[in-house]
């Protein structure tokens, strides 16, 4: 578990500088050290870092950069990426960290020791910290142990993450935090009414099941719904080796609905909370849904299979229905949805829809205090007739290839019975290139904006 180290340890002291303060925290430092900064042009610039030398060898003290504001803005971390430079060994810091959102760049730190060290060793540094006095400990070690739950089940293969490893997952923290968790499991999905989790899920080795994690009995009902198809062959329209590989991280919005569900339960929020999370396999199998078939939803809605690849919406779709049967007063999905997102944002980017403007308000400014950059996109209307086929209520992937991300979020849209209430984020769930506090591998996206979105919202 990444967590800060025990004060009472020996640790060496660091300090956080910038181009326009260094001369005046120079004068804090012994001559010796004056003297290594000078001759190592250590400025403050963005992303430096310099060990400072006693007269024996060891390490004095370390410094690190944090340049001008500007020179941040190219980093989702602005401490982070000169933390990452340090030699292994327990730090502490020696002055505050003077700029917006600290708690959260301490959260970059310390995700700059996440390794997914689950099948291999890791021989990396190890680069411990000791909490500032400054700093929120227990909000930013439960923001670290969100994320790294999520980083894990995403990076975790498909061998050793089905529907069933992912039911024990949420079971797991479910107990941690005294909540209830019940799964439906096989056919029992259709006695129950998930016709379309089953048909996804039914040619799989590993039964498809629904599992519901329940949480509070006062306050606003927030319903969260995770994608959780732990693997994506894409069914009978089979996905091509290479579209294929990654198909590990199809569970991406589950794991990012269990670290946001993490939070809320960690944080102790007043509120009714419902996590939904459709687990399923889509693999290939005498039994597998058909292109062409029509498969009939929880809530009576017929959808024609024009793409056996479009199953996360179908999945989502009965349980998003079933959510809606409670009333929530927030519906809120997450799933690797579309490769129409990562064409239009990016992989950086997790894009949402959301039918309220206030919410929205409410993420854009988390977004921003939270270094976890959203973008919202449109719940565009005129292009619901995209989703009409002719021979059934909702078309799963409609022809033509524009707007596909939208017309994904319009088709989902369809199940909730208020959809001023809803709101949809088209994640990626992968950082396909190490950065400083975001290794690569599984990735957190929107998640701990919707946190603090939420706290917002409800005022909790």
């Amino acid at each position: 578990m990444i967590k800060f180290a025990a004060p009472e340890l020996a640790s060496i002291p660091a300090f956080i500088a910038t181009p326009d303060d260094i001369a005046s925290l120079c004068e804090k430092l012994s001559p010796t050290a004056q003297h290594w900064v000078k001759v190592n042009h250590f400025t403050g610039k963005f992303a430096q870092s310099l060990v400072v030398p006693d007269t024996s060898g060891a390490i004095e003290c370390v410094l690190l950069g944090l340049g001008h504001p500007n020179d941040r803005k190219r980093s989702r971390y602005a401490l982070a990426p000169a933390f990452a430079k340090l030699p292994a060994g327990l730090y502490h810091f020696e002055n505050e960290l003077d700029i917006p959102n600290p708690d959260i760049e301490l959260l970059g730190c310390l995700m700059t020791g996440y390794h997914f060290d689950r099948y291999k060793k890791m021989s990396g540094k190890k680069v411990d910290l000791i909490a500032p006095k400054w700093c929120d400990k227990t909000k930013v070690e439960a923001m670290a142990a969100a994320e790294q739950l999520c980083c894990d089940l995403i990076n975790t293969p498909a061998s050793d993450m089905s529907p069933q490893h992912l039911e024990e997952a949420a079971e797991k923290m479910a107990v941690a935090f005294g909540a209830s968790c019940e799964t439906i499991r096989g056919q029992d999905l259709l006695e129950h009414n998930f016709p379309m989790i089953h048909a996804v899920g039914r040619a799989a080795a590993t039964e498809p099941r629904l599992i519901e994690i329940k949480h509070g009995s006062k306050g606003p009902k927030i319903a969260l719904v995770g994608k959780g198809v732990c693997f994506d062959t894409g069914g009978l329209n089979l996905k091509p080796g290479q579209s294929m590989s990654l198909m590990k991280k199809d569970m991406g919005g589950a794991a990012n609905t269990l670290a946001l569900a993490h939070m809320i339960l960690s944080a102790g929020l007043d509120c009714q909370l419902q996590v939904l999370i459709p687990a399923v396999e889509n693999s290939v199998s005498a039994t597998s849904f058909r292109p062409g078939d029509v498969l009939t939803s929880r809530k009576g809605l017929s959808v024609e299979i024009n793409n056996t690849d479009a199953e996360g919406r179908l999945v989502l779709a009965d349980a998003l229905t079933y959510a809606s049967e409670s009333n929530p007063d927030l519906v809120l999905s997450m799933a690797t949805l579309t490769g129409a997102a990562r064409v239009a944002v990016g992989p950086d980017l997790a894009p949402y829809y959301t039918g309220s403007d206030e919410f929205a308000d409410a993420i854009d400014h988390a977004a921003r205090t939270s270094h976890d950059p959203v973008w919202r996109m449109p719940f565009h209307d005129p292009y619901e007739d995209m989703i009409e086929p002719a021979i059934a209520d909702l078309d799963n992937a409609p022809s033509g290839g524009f707007a596909g991300s939208i017309t994904a979020a319009l088709f989902l849209r369809r199940f909730v019975a208020r959809p001023e209430t809803y709101t949809h984020f088209d994640i990626y769930g992968w950082s396909p290139k190490p950065q400083a506090g975001r290794p690569k591998g599984g990735a957190l996206q929107g998640a701990r904006t919707s946190f603090h979105a939420i706290k917002e919202l409800f005022d909790l």
